[in-house]
């Protein structure tokens, strides 16, 4: 390589760390701590999930310090990744919550998620906003759990933590026009979605949602589901059409991670499921 050719390439180099091309990967996978069998220890389990070849781990969050500074050494020792914290957002102190007292209870809760984030070396936090029931109307979860994130997003911003607003079934966030509007309301980049593929599946398609969502999209979660009966099954053994999906990721850019969840039923071994989700990244 001459002189000319060194400096163009240098300059191609910094261009695309300006335009964050550094990521070697479309997306990164992932798995949730909690479903990882065996393993002693913390650093037992994260040498587990990094053996089978994931990149990064998704952890509950935990208010204890000595707990934090493990999770943070398991992560350093094995070179997996935490990449992101579950905060939750269910039960009587959800942000959506009648109870005002139950409200600032879950915001100062989410506050405190945030810094668990920051404490671990994660850069994301998973977040239910609120609960649609009997005793809730609609607009009031809307309302409700935007007041209470809006009042955590300068936590967010200190502590360099997105948080991601997931659709469950909680009977909120019920289509992708609308998820784009909670989004897009608050205005901050410290707001974005986590999209959870098989959640969708029951009443929609997850591609559609991808594609309008977009650049909202944060994290995501992967799973499989099965319409006929009703449940979710293995990776690549629904009604996921997950060339699709690959496809409207490739439209609209990948998240820069996609973590693995399931439960009993739809079990695979680690290196199993490393294996297919390489797979579906891959269009194979």
């Amino acid at each position: 390589m001459n002189r000319r050719e060194f400096l163009a390439a240098s300059s191609m180099g910094l261009a695309a760390v300006a335009a964050g091309g550094t990521q070697d990967k479309p997306t990164r996978k992932a798995m949730i701590l909690g479903m990882a069998k065996g393993g002693a220890n913390v650093e037992e389990k994260f040498t587990i999930i990094k053996n089978a070849g994931f990149d990064g781990v998704e952890i509950p969050p935990t208010f204890d310090a000595s707990e934090q500074e493990k999770m943070r050494a398991a992560s350093e020792k094995t070179g997996l990744q935490i990449h992101s914290v579950i905060y939750g957002g269910w039960g009587k102190m959800a942000l959506s919550a009648a109870d005002p007292a139950a409200r600032e209870i879950a915001v100062e809760t989410l506050k405190k998620g945030l810094h668990c984030a920051k404490a671990v070396g994660a850069d994301n936090l998973l977040l239910v906003p609120g609960v649609v029931d009997a005793k809730t109307r609609y607009v009031e979860a809307y309302e409700r759990s935007q007041e209470g994130i809006k009042k955590a997003i300068p936590t967010a911003e200190e502590c360099k933590v997105v948080i991601s607003v997931e659709e469950v079934w909680n009977n909120f966030l019920l289509s992708p026009l609308e998820f784009n509007r909670y989004i897009d309301d608050f205005q901050s980049p410290w707001v974005k979605a986590y999209f959870d593929i098989g959640n969708i599946v029951k009443n929609g398609w997850p591609e559609d949602w991808i594609r309008t969502l977009g650049k909202r999209i944060n994290r995501v979660h992967l799973k499989d589901f099965r319409k006929k009966t009703s449940t979710f099954v293995k990776l690549q053994e629904g009604d996921v059409n997950w060339k699709e999906v690959r496809k409207a990721f490739q439209e609209v850019g990948w998240p820069k991670f996609m973590t693995a969840e399931f439960n009993g039923d739809d079990f695979l071994e680690p290196d199993e499921l490393a294996r297919r989700i390489d797979k579906i990244v891959a269009g194979e």
